[in-house]
């Protein structure tokens, strides 16, 4: 499997515009082709079902909670409902969603490459995710799985009669589509960048792209193994995890934890280049600490490493070791206050404008901002034991995970689609829609904190009458987030028919994809594009 030669010269003819789509349009042309930006479009296409799929679950987890006895749902089928979703919306929509989409797309044309290094590995990265998708599919048409998208053991070993090991496989497999993905960014980045473009000169988007791939390749192996161990266990009976065999079900929490942790910044570092990438566009001046910015980027891919413990402090781990890991994920907390203070800093006194992308981030660095610091809360040893297992814990982490990656994802989405189709969707239903979901989204979460610090624990089907009203609350707040997670679907795909034609650079950006056409040829560029530093707005676009 050889890499493109990065000695082929590239570049930019507007003639040549949307002749990547053009080629071979049969199921079979797409079903086998090489093309980095057709195959990100493949992995949009299979997360957006992924994200409907596990959207559908949390719907049925919501309904359930609309009433305190839970009369809509057995406690097996909230068991397993809750289960499938946060499976399916862990692993196949927000770890893939903006490197195997954007990150596919965007990372050859912002550095200057005709394609990624290894074009078969990543069509074969495609393949291992929706094979990996469809045995969680195959999970939930067998009954489905009721062990939590953790996979507990004892529980997962030994009492649960469900379909684990389906569920397993499924996640075991598409673990190898994200290492396979994280390697051929790491080369491509180290080996096929424009001539001209040296590190200092990358766009924050592509630094945040090549931290997460270093994650990808380093963590993932490490769940592949855990997994492995979980049917080695289940099957063949050895004693790994059980503590009847001789095992240790604390060893599975430390061993899933380690990959687990670094997985959240496979979902939020990237989403920190695509905000880095809008807040510079859309006040039009360079990103405030360009060097802060991407050292902090590597500091948070390497502490992450290090925090796993934060997720035990009452799972029997030393106090000692508690205060460690405590001490740890507040030193985690330091690059990303950094990223959220030059953010500010870029933003101070610019000439913004409110384009739907804009609002995006705007959101993005709200709800990022409300989870880190409740993150801050959960990571003091004395206040986790109470709030551990409470909707507190499921409030912080729908803020980082689904607040803050899905805004930058749809915000990344809106501002390279001009690029991605040639064509510009209504501008004031996307205004709407970015509005609705950061409305929509607080409504659903943050009464969640408060019956979390009020005592209510999470994954329970019924619940004492007293946390009915917040309950309600949050059930009327996740009705407005499928309304404003709906929207999006219908004017992008309207756009794709009856939007306006877009220009090559329709957002007057600065960055080296918007030097090509609208969509790009297959090679991405005809001739060399001008390689300058990422946020020159200080110079003429070229």
């Amino acid at each position: 499997m050889s890499a493109v030669d990065p000695s082929i010269p590239v570049a930019i003819d507007s003639s040549a515009s949307g002749s990547y789509l053009v080629g071979d349009d049969s199921i079979i042309g797409w079903l086998t082709t090489r093309d980095h930006k057709r195959i990100a479009i493949l992995y949009a296409l299979a997360i957006t079902f992924f994200f409907f799929l596990g959207g559908a679950a949390a719907t049925l987890v919501r309904l359930n909670l609309f009433d305190p006895s839970g009369s809509l749902l057995s406690a097996s089928t909230y068991n397993k409902a809750f289960t499938f979703h946060g499976v399916v919306m862990v692993w196949f929509f927000l770890i893939p969603s903006i490197p195997a989409t954007l990150g596919n797309f965007l990372v050859p044309l912002m550095i200057g490459a005709r394609d990624l290094a290894f074009p078969r590995l990543n069509l074969a990265s495609w393949y291992l995710f929706v094979g990996g998708g469809l045995f969680a599919i195959a999970a939930l048409l067998a009954g489905g799985v009721d062990t939590g998208w953790t996979f507990y053991t004892p529980f997962s070993t030994m009492f649960s009669n469900s379909n684990v090991m389906l569920a397993v496989i499924g996640v075991f497999i598409t673990g190898f589509s994200s290492i396979l993905t994280g390697l051929n960014f790491i080369v491509t980045v180290h080996t096929m960048r424009a001539t001209g473009m040296h590190w200092m000169r990358l766009p924050l988007f592509v630094w945040a792209i090549y931290a997460t791939s270093l994650v990808m390749v380093l963590a993932t192996p490490v769940l592949a193994m855990t997994l492995s161990l979980i049917g080695l266990e289940r099957i063949a009976g050895v004693g790994i995890f059980d503590p009847a065999l001789g095992g240790d079900p604390v060893l599975f929490q430390h061993l899933f934890w380690f990959y687990s942790h670094p997985a959240v910044y496979i979902m939020v570092l990237p989403a920190m280049g695509v905000t880095s990438e809008l807040i510079s566009c859309f006040v039009q001046r360079r990103v405030f600490g360009y060097r802060f910015m991407t050292w902090s980027i590597l500091a948070i891919a390497v502490i992450s490493f290090l925090v796993w413990g934060h997720h035990m402090f009452v799972a029997g781990q030393s106090i000692y070791a508690s205060m460690v890991f405590s001490i740890l994920s507040y030193l985690v907390a330091v690059p990303s206050a950094i990223k959220i203070f030059n953010w500010t800093a870029t933003l101070y006194k610019g000439d913004i404008t409110f384009e739907a992308p804009m609002l995006y981030a705007l959101g993005f660095v709200g709800l990022f901002l409300i989870g880190g610091l409740t993150g801050l809360i959960v990571a003091a040893t004395a206040v986790d034991v109470h709030l551990t297992d409470t909707y507190f814990v499921v409030a912080h982490f729908h803020y980082i995970m689904v607040g803050g990656s899905v805004m930058a994802y749809l915000g990344g989405i809106h501002f390279w689609w001009p690029k991605i189709t040639g064509r510009r969707y209504s501008e004031s239903w996307a205004r709407f829609a970015a509005i609705l979901m950061f409305f929509g989204f607080n409504l659903t979460f943050f009464p969640q904190f408060l019956l979390g610090y009020l005592g209510m624990p999470r994954r329970y089907h019924a619940y004492p009458p007293q946390f009915e009203g917040l309950n309600v609350l949050s059930s009327a707040g996740a009705s407005i987030l499928a309304v404003a997670y709906l929207l999006p679907l219908f004017y992008l795909l309207w756009s794709l028919r009856y939007g306006e034609a877009a220009s090559h650079n329709p957002w007057n950006a600065r960055g080296i994809e918007w030097q090509t056409a609208s969509p790009p040829p297959q090679e991405n560029f005809v001739r060399a594009p001008v390689v300058r530093e990422a946020y020159a707005y200080d110079e003429p676009a070229p």
